[in-house]
C-alpha cells in the first residue's frame, strides 16, 4: 500500500512552491519523519517529511518543477528498496548501482538531517540553505561547528572563508580559469561574448512581480527631507557602552526612526492604513516591517506593537531579523501583516533613493547614508552629520500635504530626541 507525499499548506498567502532538491532518490528507504525534499516559496523555504517508513517508490516531480499546495509530490511504498525499486535494463542497472554507490559515500560524508557540532559529538540539525550553501561551496557539513540549535547558512559561510587558502597560500591559477567573485560575473577575455542564463528563485520572481504590481496599482509619489543626525549620534556615543553591557545589542539608529514613525502614523493615521475596494482600512496598532537584505532578495519582517517595545527590544529583534534572513530560518509569521515600513538603503551606501510600496500599505519610509554636509545654523554655516529621508506613499488615500507633514514630523522627532523618548 503506498501513501502520497503531498505540497503542505504553507501559510495563507503562499498557493505554490518549486521543488529546490529531493534529498533522497526513488528506491531508497526513508524513515518517517526524515526529510525528503526540500521545497521554495516566495517567502521561506520548507522541508517536505516523510509521512511513514517506507520506500520512496516514486517522484513525481523533479527538481526545478513549480507545484502546488496540495499537489502529489511523490509515494512512498511498503516493503524493501529493491522490491519498490522498478526493473532496469542490464546497462541501466550498473549505472544505477554506481550512482547509489556515490549518493551512499556522499550520505555517509554529509548526512541530510544531521551533522556533527564541530568537536565530535552532539549531532544537530542543519537548515535547508545550510545544506544548499554546503553543496555549493563544497564544504562537509561535519566539520562545521554550529553557533546555535541548528547548522546555519552564516556557520557554513564561515566555515568556507575560513577553509579557503590566502592569496599568498596558493598558487596563481590560469588566466583563463580566474575565480569571480561571489555574485559577480566572471572576467570576459579579449574577443569573448559570453553570456549567463539563471532561472530566477520563487521568492526573486515574486518580488520583481510584487514590484510590478505595486507600481500599477497605486498612485505612488514620493516625497524628501533631510535630518540632522547630530543629537542622535551624540546620544548614542554617550550611551552605547552602558546600552550594550545591560542588553547585550548595540543602539543603531533604526530604533530612533521606528519610534519617530511610529509617533508621526498617530498624527497622520491615514498612512497606517490599506485600501479594500472603496473603503480605507484605518489600522490602530502598530506593525512596523524593516527590510533587511537576504541572499534570494529583500524580507519585510515584522515588529509587532512597536509602540510598545523599548529601544532595546527594537535592536534585539532587528539584530534577530538580519541574522535569520540570512540563515533562512524567517518564519511565515515573522513576514506577514505589517501596517508600514522602513527600508534603510544607507548600510549600502545609497545616499537617496525612491522606495517602492509594499502593498497593501500605502506607506513606506527610505533612510539612507549619513554624510558630512555643510549646512546653514543660526546664520553660520557649519558641518553637520545629515541623513536624506524619503516617504513613498500612495495619493489615493494620502493626500501631498499630509505626506510632507508626516516627514517633517519624523525629522523634528529624530532632530530632538527628548521629545521622541516622551512621545513614544
Amino acid at each position: 500500500m503506498s501513501v502520497n507525499i503531498v505540497v503542505p499548506e504553507v501559510g495563507e498567502s503562499i498557493v505554490d512552491a518549486r521543488v529546490a532538491k529531493w534529498l533522497k532518490k526513488e528506491g531508497d528507504v526513508v524513515a518517517a519523519g526524515e526529510a525528503l525534499v526540500e521545497l521554495e516559496t516566495d517567502k521561506i523555504d520548507v522541508e517536505v517529511s516523510a509521512p511513514r517508513a517506507g520506500v520512496l517508490e516514486k517522484i513525481a516531480h523533479t527538481n526545478g518543477a513549480d507545484v502546488k499546495i496540495g499537489e502529489v509530490l511523490g509515494t512512498i511504498a511498503e516493503g524493501a528498496a529493491t522490491e519498490a525499486a522498478p526493473a532496469k535494463p542490464a546497462a541501466a542497472k550498473a549505472a544505477a548501482r554506481d550512482a547509489e554507490s556515490t549518493e551512499a559515500q556522499r550520505a555517509t560524508a554529509e548526512p541530510a538531517r544531521k551533522t556533527t557540532n564541530g568537536s565530535g559529538g552532539t549531532s544537530v540539525p542543519a537548515t535547508p540553505s545550510a545544506r544548499k550553501a554546503a553543496r555549493e561551496q563544497d564544504v562537509d557539513l561535519k566539520s562545521v561547528k554550529a553557533d546555535g540549535p541548528r547548522v546555519t547558512k552564516a556557520d557554513v559561510d564561515s566555515q568556507a572563508l575560513g577553509a579557503r587558502p590566502s592569496a599568498l597560500d596558493r598558487p596563481a591559477p590560469a588566466a583563463k580559469n580566474l575565480p569571480s567573485a561571489q555574485g559577480q560575473a566572471p572576467r570576459a577575455q579579449p574577443g569573448e561574448r559570453s553570456e549567463t542564463r539563471e532561472r530566477m528563485s520563487k521568492r526573486r520572481a515574486t518580488i520583481a512581480k510584487r514590484l510590478v504590481e505595486a507600481q500599477s496599482t497605486a498612485a505612488m509619489l514620493t516625497t524628501f527631507n533631510e535630518v540632522d543626525m547630530s543629537a542622535v549620534m551624540a546620544l548614542r556615543e554617550r550611551q552605547k557602552e552602558d546600552f550594550k553591557k545591560k542588553y547585550g545589542v548595540g543602539l543603531g539608529i533604526a530604533s530612533f526612526f521606528v519610534k519617530a514613525a511610529v509617533a508621526a502614523l498617530r498624527a497622520f493615521p491615514r498612512l497606517n492604513a490599506e485600501i479594500q475596494g472603496d473603503e480605507m482600512v484605518l489600522k490602530h496598532y502598530y506593525d512596523i516591517g524593516v527590510a533587511v537584505g537576504a541572499a534570494e532578495g529583500l524580507v519585510v519582517p515584522v515588529l509587532r506593537d512597536a509602540d510598545r517595545l523599548s529601544f532595546a527590544a527594537m535592536e534585539l529583534g532587528i539584530r534577530d531579523f538580519a541574522k535569520r534572513a540570512n540563515d533562512g530560518t524567517l518564519t511565515l509569521d515573522d513576514l506577514r501583516g505589517g501596517t508600514f515600513s522602513i527600508t534603510n538603503g544607507g548600510v549600502y551606501g545609497s545616499l537617496m533613493s525612491t522606495p517602492i510600496l509594499n502593498p497593501p500599505q500605502v506607506g513606506i519610509l527610505g533612510l539612507h547614508t549619513i554624510k558630512e554636509r555643510p549646512i546653514g545654523v543660526n546664520g553660520q554655516v557649519v558641518l553637520r552629520p545629515m541623513m536624506y529621508v524619503a516617504l513613498t506613499y500612495d495619493h489615493r488615500i494620502v493626500d501631498g500635504a499630509e505626506a510632507v507633514q508626516f516627514l517633517v514630523r519624523v525629522k523634528n522627532l529624530v532632530e530632538d530626541p527628548a521629545v521622541l523618548l516622551i512621545e513614544s
